[in-house]
């Protein structure tokens, strides 16, 4: 089978590592952006203990050299501004794996090593085309303009992300849903005197900061705070300093170690700040009477509260190749994975309760630490299956 992955994100790079080398098949990458860009590519993120599974079980060198670039996630603490806490989390006690903390850069390139070889840069799709066979043809522009058609292929899969070109090619751009919650992202490339290690969030009212350590020295500090509506804009006087330090900083102005060194990093980082609105998109997984696979955020954008988005994309590449190397279609990955999926984002945006306006965001913090929520939580992070499941579909 030939098969050409749009992008080498996450999921398109896992694939593209589980196809590499497997009988009958015939591997390419097209990626817009040049080759080393990862460099610049984003601030921190955490991955999942099931995204450690995931590549644990089916790629265990990509494991190991993941796990080696990255610091363990091991701990989940919620607590309020002024410093009570809410909850206290071991991961150890809902999963197999620890989970990791690292810089987006870094994860693209631990994942983008193995493939580097089929990786073709600074070719961007602008259509879609058939040849006389029926395969798919992308069609690619490359900086001067000049268009490419590399070759028909039997699968096309979308690899690109949240706005992904193939996906609005081949079925339309996806309608966000916006949930009226700004978000912020900021990395601290120096954090000596940060007061914090693993994963915590911290919340004053609604408004909660999310923050942990990265190596290098480095901290990524996340905000989120309630809008107006739910598709309202992100106002001006939110992206200024003094709204940031009032906006996580309780009434008596006593805020723990923890967030006044926040609201101090974030006002001093103020013009470095990413913005966005919490949204997802809603689930497709395949186009083109099943020529067209997408993966990742191509096929179900989600909100980052459980930090799944990377990790979805993790186990997308990971049991798309077990199912396409056992002679699976489109349709079959979309059994092995549409259900545990919508489960994901359910329960992703279930967490997100404690942001919304109105609600008691000391109440759904301790409700975390209860047995309905971490059974769920065991369910997120250890439902990975092992390549022995994967029996051939086809003959």
């Amino acid at each position: 089978m030939r098969v050409g992955i749009i992008g080498c994100g996450v999921a398109g790079s896992v694939l593209a590592e589980m196809l590499m080398g497997a009988p009958g098949f015939t591997v390419d990458i097209f990626d817009r952006m040049p080759r080393g860009s990862e460099e610049e590519a984003g601030t921190g993120l955490n991955c999942g203990p099931n995204a450690m599974k995931a590549l644990r079980l089916h790629l265990p060198e990509r494991h190991a050299a993941v796990r080696a670039a990255s610091l363990p996630w091991r701990r989940w603490i919620i607590e309020t501004a002024d410093g009570q806490r809410l909850l206290d989390l071991t991961l150890e006690t809902v999963a197999e794996d620890a989970g990791i903390r690292l810089r987006w850069s870094e994860l693209y390139r631990q994942l983008r090593a193995p493939v580097a070889d089929i990786t073709h840069h600074e070719l961007e799709l602008v259509a879609v085309e058939e040849d006389a066979a029926g395969r798919l043809v992308p069609v690619l522009q490359a900086p001067d303009g000049a268009r490419l058609r590399p070759r028909g292929y039997e699968l096309l899969v979308a690899g690109d992300g949240r706005y992904s070109a193939l996906r609005r090619l081949t079925a339309g751009a996806p309608r966000p849903v916006f949930h009226g919650i700004a978000m912020t992202r900021l990395l601290v490339p120096e954090a000596a005197d940060c007061p914090f290690e693993d994963y915590g969030q911290w919340f004053n009212g609604n408004a909660r900061l999310l923050a942990y350590r990265l190596p290098g020295g480095a901290a990524y500090i996340a905000g989120g705070f309630p809008l107006a509506s739910a598709e309202a804009e992100i106002p001006p006087e939110a992206r200024t300093a003094a709204f940031q330090r009032a906006l996580y900083t309780p009434e008596d102005g006593r805020a723990s170690p923890a967030v006044a060194w926040m609201c101090e990093r974030l006002a001093a980082g103020i013009g470095a700040i990413h913005w966005a609105r919490l949204q997802d998109a809603p689930l497709l997984r395949s186009a083109a009477a099943g020529r067209v696979l997408f993966l990742g955020d191509a096929a179900h954008a989600m909100v980052p509260t459980l930090g799944q988005g990377a990790t979805q994309a993790i186990e997308d590449g990971v049991i798309a190749g077990a199912v396409l190397r056992r002679g699976g279609l489109a349709e079959d990955v979309a059994a092995w994975r549409d259900t545990r999926i919508e489960f994901v984002r359910r329960f992703s945006l279930e967490a997100t309760d404690t942001m919304f306006p109105g609600q008691d965001a000391v109440a759904g913090s301790l409700a975390k630490g209860g047995p309905e929520f971490l059974a769920r939580l065991r369910r997120l992070y250890t439902d990975v299956p092992p390549p022995e499941e994967f029996a051939p579909v086809r003959v």
